[in-house]
């Protein structure tokens, strides 16, 4: 006997890519999509352009094939991680350490300080980072992510001093925003995506993510967003 098709909402939709990205490394097709909702390649769409709408994923604005889905990117960035269990791209420092949380095994994120020349590799080991005093320069606004999330997580980048990250700035007329110790974003990432693997996954609302930054005693400006309601 045939088993009933599952349910396709975001919920669902979104538990079913993100599994196959960490088990394969790369996104299902829209097609894999359809056969395992078993819905025609339209409704597919419909339902991948609903959890877009939805901060859920972002899809190639020509074929509507999922291109990023926070912390994974399908296509290479700058951020390369790898494990015993398989390798992913992440889309910059702060998602690089969210999928770190997911995955829940000993692996390493090789990037480039302020992605420019010189390569650092980021060890987590037992749960535990082993590179000392490396840190993350923030500078969209929380508020604004979304108005481009691909250029936004393009900015968020590791860098060894708050000296160097002022002198990228000038360097490439760059507004300066939050820099954050790596060590302190890896407990924030922790909660952040924890819940990424979740069948039951929802998104942040706006109100949870600011409990969120207050949590972690992110208190910069970038991190400030205003009540509201509605998905983060």
């Amino acid at each position: 006997m045939k088993s009933n098709p599952v349910e396709l909402n975001n919920s669902t939709l979104h538990y079913f890519v993100m599994s196959h990205i960490v088990e394969h490394g790369y996104a299902p097709k829209i097609d894999s999509i359809a056969q395992h909702f078993s819905v025609s390649s339209s409704d597919t769409i419909a339902a991948l352009k609903a959890l877009e709408d939805y901060h859920g994923v972002v899809l190639h604005p020509k074929s509507s094939e999922v291109w990023v889905m926070h912390p994974f990117s399908t296509a290479p960035t700058g951020f390369w991680i790898e494990s015993n269990n398989g390798s992913w791209w992440g889309n910059c420092a702060w998602c690089s350490l969210g999928a770190a949380a997911l995955l829940g095994c000993d692996l390493t994120i090789t990037s480039t300080l302020g992605g420019e020349a010189k390569q650092i590799r980021v060890e987590i080991i037992d749960g535990q980072i082993k590179n000392e005093n490396l840190f993350i320069h923030f500078p969209i606004p929380m508020v604004n992510a979304w108005d481009n999330v691909t250029y936004t997580c393009s900015k968020m980048l590791i860098f060894d001093s708050e000296a160097e990250v002022d002198s990228w700035c000038k360097r490439h007329d760059t507004n300066k925003g939050d820099v954050q110790p790596l060590n302190k974003i890896w407990e924030f990432s922790k909660v952040w995506y924890g819940s990424h693997l979740s069948p039951n996954w929802t998104k942040w609302s706006v109100e949870e993510a600011k409990e969120i930054f207050q949590r972690f005693e992110l208190h910069h400006a970038v991190w400030q967003m205003p009540s509201q309601a509605g998905r983060f």
